[in-house]
């Protein structure tokens, strides 16, 4: 697989072979001209679908929070696919092709059958550019070593061979390390796939979190359960357990308290993507503030400041509000209401949104200050991320999870039966496993310690943020080719106290003082930074488990759109590869 050192032939290789590695292939096919190979590397047997749009991570009842115009482009839009495809196919998705449209969303699986058309239509359009592509699915990687010599990479295949590539980009996915699954009886530590979540029935389960994660391990354990059932109009959903599993119910265990926010009209389906700080403005902005990009100056002008055109009225109330007092106005309003209450309310909101085509502006924002954060939040002062992670995260994660209609109803028919619960524990709060079975929640309420057991627990807080130790490629570790993502305290005595109250995250030096984060540290061409602070022109991160330190709305096809776009960038600046005109 590697070609002469005289050629001209850049060798790359991916790393995973989902939707980040579909996007990577699209930039490199559109860019590229006969200068590249590409080789892409799959775990599964088939390419394009990643964990999310699979059987590993989906399974019928399971919905797209996205819809087609929402979907940066690929080959070919995912209503004229849908609409070429098999109409028997396509009954078992429930979907008809003569209703549907670019708004609809549709069954996760249906989507990642989209993707896998979608990844052979660009690796065909890189052969006919003459292109050599070439795919290895059905293959673990194992280990990547850099070969600082050599000025290439090594990746290992399941524990045998080595195979050299001039550059390597990590693609590799979700990933969710095991800790009590398969040693303590019915204790998931996550929904994932949802086929193991089929014989929870007849008994209370415990959901840990209220995510999107949370809501799929519903949908699978109230079809495990019963059934649900539409009026003729599908303007009235019920629930009925199975007689023999009446002692079924689930409780949700949030530390926030909350629900998702429901999905709404977006009226720009690229979130206002052109308010993006370009790279110029980020170092305009960082050279009057010491190296830092102020949160609060990302805040006034990528959300604060579109609205004044958007939504004027709104702008008005909030006009004069830090983030921290926005945060508080917008929580306020959510806490002060039963959850499942506000969650019918929203869903009624959302509803006219919808009839009327028209967005709700300030939620449409908030996503679109999450997206522009993204790559600037590296230059965020210790002090600012530490506002970020405490302030506004909670709710950009809360108001931007879009949950379908379709989950929203199951979710207030399961309540509206008794089967459906939330309780807000806290950050304090404790999962104790059960040696029997099962496990613990453990949890203050009004100053009384509150214990709760339950047969089946499933951990639903989403894809975990996993430290640089927990990189599955250990070479990359030992060597120290990747770093911990870390930023510096703008003000040193600020970080120095924090470390000696006892914060753990806290790393002081002679002059100044550090945050560490999860994940590992990448530059802007998500090149990973070794251990000396120095970016790799070879190894390339888009992993999702290991960004989020850097990149707090790491995930989404717009996401990875993005990423490859500065990949290959990058890849064009240092040379070796020849792009198209």
């Amino acid at each position: 697989m590697s070609h002469n050192s005289t050629s001209r032939i850049l060798n790359i290789a991916l790393i995973g072979g989902g939707p980040s590695a579909l996007y990577m292939l699209k930039k490199l096919v559109q860019q590229s001209t006969l200068s590249i190979a590409v080789h892409v590397f799959e775990r599964k047997q088939t390419l394009g679908m990643g964990m999310p749009y699979s059987e590993e991570g989906a399974d019928y009842e399971h919905i797209t929070n996205v819809s087609g115009n929402e979907i940066p482009d690929l080959r070919e839009s995912l209503e004229a696919w849908v609409k070429q495809q098999d109409h028997e196919w396509l009954k078992q998705f429930d979907i008809d092709p003569a209703r549907f449209h670019e708004y609809k969303v549709l069954p996760r699986l249906l989507f990642g059958h989209y993707l896998s058309a979608q990844f052979e239509e660009w690796l065909e359009q890189g052969r006919q550019k003459g292109i050599e592509v070439n795919t290895h699915t059905g293959v673990n990687v194992t280990d990547i070593r850099d070969e600082q010599i050599s000025g290439r990479v090594s990746i290992q295949l399941d524990h045998d061979g080595w195979l050299t590539f001039d550059k390597v980009v990590i693609c590799s996915g979700h990933y969710w390390p095991v800790s009590h699954e398969g040693k303590v009886p019915g204790y998931f530590d996550s929904p994932y796939p949802p086929a193991k979540l089929r014989g929870l029935t007849g008994k209370p389960v415990a959901i840990r979190g209220s995510s999107l994660t949370a809501i799929d391990a519903i949908r699978t354990l109230a079809r495990a359960n019963g059934a649900f059932h539409y009026t003729r109009d599908r303007k009235n959903c019920t629930y009925t357990p199975e007689p023999e599993y009446n002692g079924f119910r689930i409780t949700l265990f949030s530390r926030s308290g909350l629900l998702p926010a429901v999905r709404f009209h977006l009226e720009d389906s690229q979130l206002h993507r052109g308010n993006t700080l370009t790279e110029d403005q980020v170092d305009l902005i960082r050279e009057a503030n010491n190296g830092f990009l102020p949160l609060d100056e990302v805040f006034e002008r990528n959300f604060k400041q579109p609205l004044v055109e958007a939504n004027p009225s709104f702008y008005k109330k909030i006009e004069h509000m830090s983030m921290e007092d926005f945060v508080e106005y917008v929580m306020n309003y959510r806490e002060n209401m039963p959850p499942f209450e506000l969650l019918k309310k929203e869903y009624d909101e959302a509803e006219e949104s919808i009839r009327q085509k028209k967005s709700i502006h300030w939620k449409e924002m908030l996503g679109s200050l999450s997206f522009t954060m993204n790559y600037p939040a590296k230059y965020f002062s210790g002090e600012d991320m530490q506002r970020l992670h405490k302030t506004l995260l909670p709710l950009i994660s809360i108001v931007i999870a879009y949950i379908p209609q379709s989950s929203v109803e199951e979710m207030l028919a399961l309540h509206n039966a008794g089967l459906l619960e939330l309780i807000s524990v806290g950050d304090d709060s404790e999962v104790i496993p059960r040696s029997e079975g099962g496990a613990t929640i453990v949890y203050q309420l009004n100053d009384e310690r509150i214990e709760k057991s339950f047969d089946y627990f499933v951990d639903s807080i989403g894809q975990p943020h996993l430290s640089r130790e927990e990189l599955p490629f250990p070479s990359l570790v030992k060597d120290q080719i990747v770093s911990g993502a870390k930023v510096r305290f703008r003000d040193p005595e600020a970080g120095f106290a924090l470390y000696e109250q006892g914060h753990k995250k806290i790393q002081p030096q002679k002059t100044c003082c550090f945050l560490s984060l999860a994940g590992i540290a990448i530059n802007d061409a998500f090149q990973v930074i070794s251990e000396k602070g120095e970016p790799s022109d070879r190894i390339f991160m888009m992993a999702v488990p290991f960004m989020g330190g850097y990149n707090p709305d790491y995930s989404g096809l717009d996401f990875c759109d993005k990423a490859s776009d500065l990949i290959v960038a990058e890849m064009k600046k240092h040379g070796g590869m020849l792009l198209a005109s």
